[in-house]
């Protein structure tokens, strides 16, 4: 069975920074693309980062670029968002996207799984 399971969100200030993990199982990841998103309530789920499989390959979306690192450890089937410089906008539940296939996409439709989301809130 496909586990896909996120952590680290939490109740922060603007400027401080978390670390999201994405953690896998049930099916050798490693071998596809994964991503970031996030939704605030009322607004549609937006695209904030993806890498590809083999982690060279990185994409991210202009309202967090320079702000937001994504990576992965394929050995512990793990994905990470470093997220610095937070801010108020950053406000939203974030949500691992796995199994992508070719390279990494930016749409919710190129990813067949999701975890259930961890809630990052960012305070002024």
């Amino acid at each position: 069975q496909v586990q896909v399971v996120e952590s680290g969100g939490g109740l922060v200030q603007a400027g401080a920074s978390l670390r999201l993990s994405c953690a896998t199982s049930g099916r050798t990841f490693s071998r596809y693309a994964m991503g970031w998103f996030r939704q605030a309530p009322g607004k549609e789920r937006e695209f904030v980062a993806a890498i590809d499989y083999g982690g060279t390959n990185t994409y991210y979306a202009e309202s967090v670029k320079g702000r937001f690192t994504i990576s992965r450890d394929n050995a512990k089937n793990t994905m990470y968002l470093q997220m610095n410089s937070l801010k108020t906008e950053d406000t939203a539940g974030y949500y691992c996207a796995a199994g992508g296939l070719g390279r990494a996409g930016v749409t919710p439709s190129h990813y067949p799984y999701w975890g259930q989301g961890t809630q990052v809130t960012v305070s002024s």
